[in-house]
């Protein structure tokens, strides 16, 4: 057998002694809204939480409805039709790349989240409990799981809010959160950083290091991110450091970058070491990559300041396992991640038509490298990009 999943569902104090369940365990009583299944598999080439022998809990909301007649069935076939998609789309070379990316751990996600749907719509049909109602493919955030990280604990506290700045624009509540700019330009000199630093409209930028004398120096990896903060402070411009945390929690409090952005290897090694406490400790955003359904839940459960996806079209920029996403996946991961996590696209996102492509698909904020390194005019460039972002 290659992955278990042991269904769970009941709450922790459901007895048959007749007891009210008033004398719980604080553990206990933090999980009594969710619905937790337990998944282990043989592990696989990559090092992700969601995949791998470590095993991880699914979490949902729990519906208390007595209209569950047929969960097992119907959460087993489930499984199955998810996996028949991604082992279509694989062997085709149809589909996008969350629907190839379709695995064991994916599967048991979308067919948690058709459950869940079912349970939360399910009614009475003639005498006794009814069944559960037979909905569609996943679409809302409502029903899709997280990975619960520790079962006994209620779900974490969410990193520093952000919000797009077209949500801003509509809602008088917003104001409180912080705006997250159109564009993200990804880069890897300070050259560059002090360059987006001085363009209008820039107001967020990462740095991704590249460079293997830099990157094998933890000391030069160190210096580079303090000196691209003090830039980036100096010019009111949010920086944001790729992988890097450990180094940029080095920093003095009035020097550290604005956020860290995880990839899902990187998440995994933050998460074993006790980092994502750390992270949050010291007040900094976070954002994290994500390629699959079953990324998707493990970086919703962290609730970060925003949730990446891509590649969306082909790239060159970066080696990457993943199959282009294409617009496809971006209108259905808008339709997964909350209303109040942004969504950045990224990945081949090299002109002003690919950007309003992406927008008019549902991604707040747009991930670009190429669309401004490899432009004449950069304020020119910047300038077509936000704008189609409108």
């Amino acid at each position: 057998v290659q992955s278990v999943l042991i269904k769970g569902g009941h709450t922790l104090v459901e007895t048959n002694d007749g007891t009210d369940g008033s004398a719980i365990a604080p553990d206990v009583n933090a999980t009594l809204g969710y619905a937790q299944d337990y998944f282990l598999s043989r592990g696989s080439d990559t090092d992700r939480m969601c995949d791998g022998p470590r095993g991880v809990w699914i979490r949902n909301k729990r519906y208390d409805s007595p209209h569950t007649h047929g969960t097992g069935c119907t959460l087993s076939s489930a499984i199955a039709s998810a996996l028949a998609l991604g082992h279509l789309s694989r062997e085709t070379g149809h589909g996008t790349g969350a629907m190839r990316a379709i695995q064991a751990m994916d599967a048991c996600c979308l067919a948690k989240a058709y459950v869940t749907a079912g349970i939360g719509q399910g009614v009475q049909l003639g005498k006794g409990s009814g069944p559960v109602a037979h909905t569609k493919f996943p679409s809302t955030h409502e029903h899709y799981p997280t990975i619960a990280f520790n079962p006994t604990h209620a779900n974490p506290p969410a990193f520093l809010p952000m919000i797009s700045s077209q949500a801003a624009s509509v809602s008088s509540s917003s104001t409180k959160k912080i705006i997250l700019g159109k564009i993200l330009p990804i880069v890897s000199t300070t050259e560059w950083i002090t360059k987006l630093c001085e363009t209008k409209g820039i107001t967020d930028v990462q740095l991704r290091i590249k460079d293997p004398q830099i990157t094998s120096n933890t000391t030069a990896v160190t210096q580079l991110i303090a000196e691209s903060s003090t830039i980036c402070s100096r010019n009111n411009v949010r920086l944001w450091i790729n992988d890097y945390w450990k180094e940029a929690l080095s920093l003095p409090v009035n020097n550290k970058p604005f956020g860290i952005h995880l990839g899902q290897e990187d998440l995994t090694k933050c998460i074993d070491c006790g980092g994502i406490a750390k992270l949050r400790e010291a007040q900094l955003a976070l954002g994290i990559s994500t390629h699959s359904f079953g990324e998707l839940s493990v970086a919703s459960a962290l609730r970060p300041s925003y949730i990446s996806l891509g590649p969306i079209y082909d790239t060159t920029s970066k080696d990457v396992n993943f199959e282009a996403q294409t617009v496809d996946t971006v209108r259905k991961w808008r339709e997964l991640v909350g209303d109040d996590v942004p969504l950045v696209g990224i990945g081949g996102i090299n002109d002003a038509e690919r950007v309003k492509e992406v927008r008019n698909a549902g991604v707040d904020c747009v991930a670009v490298i190429g669309a401004v390194t490899k432009v004449e005019d950069l304020d020119t460039a910047v300038d077509c990009l936000i704008k189609a972002m409108n």
